[in-house]
This record gives structure tokens, sequence and C-alpha cells, in this order.
């Protein structure tokens, strides 16, 4: 069973820069899609950003443009580098492993979950 587990969130002025990893242990990561995911409070996780495992990018429209997802498969790493950040940017970011090597937006189609890491944007 794979462990993911992330890094990188803090507290940043709208604006600013965050580059979240999510590092990956005792199972495959090259062969599986990989995607970020948000949790605000009171709200539902949504979709963020996924890369199939040969590097197709796709993006939630809230976000495409400002941020960037991708992967170093020798480091079993995952990216998320969120540029132009916004206070509706706030929540909790989780990364996750899909259930095959293509893209896919559902939680469902996310087999592997990290604990999250929070990112809080003031204005």
């Amino acid at each position: 069973q794979v462990q993911l587990v992330e890094s990188g969130g803090g507290l940043v002025q709208a604006g600013g820069s965050l580059r979240l990893s999510c590092e990956a242990s005792g199972g495959t990561f090259s062969s599986y899609a990989m995607g970020w995911f948000r949790q605000a409070p009171g709200k539902e996780r949504e979709f963020v950003a996924a890369v199939s495992w040969d590097g197709i990018t796709y993006y939630a429209g809230s976000v495409k443009g400002r941020f960037t997802i991708s992967r170093d498969n020798a480091k079993n790493t995952l990216y998320l580098q969120m540029n132009t950040l916004k206070p509706e940017d706030t929540a909790v970011y989780y990364c996750a492993r899909g259930r095959s090597p293509n893209i896919a937006t559902r939680t469902a189609n996310f087999g592997s979950w990290g604990q999250g890491t929070q990112v809080t944007v003031s204005s």
C-alpha cells in the first residue's frame, strides 16, 4: 500500500506563491496518475489538478493558468506550484494516487490519499 506525505503548505498573502510536494513510498508511483484535491471548511473535497503517468496534465477551471502540477518519477514525488494565490484557495490540500495510469478528476478514481497540508491565503 503506497503512503503519501504532503508538505509545503503554510500562510501566504494574496498574490503570493507556494509549492506543495507529495512524496510516495511503499508502492508504485510512476505507473499511476496522480492528483491534487482540496477541501475548505464546510465544503466538499474538490479536484484541483491531475497528471497522467506520462505527464499529461489537467486542471480545474478555478486554478488553470495559476497552478502547475508536475511529477518526478525518479524521486517518487508529486508537486503543485501555486502562483497568484487568492483567499478562496484557502483549504487543506491532498495528494492522491489514481487507480489507473490515466487522468481522472473524481475522488472515487483515486485509491490512496495523503493526510493533507493546510494552505491559508490572507487578503
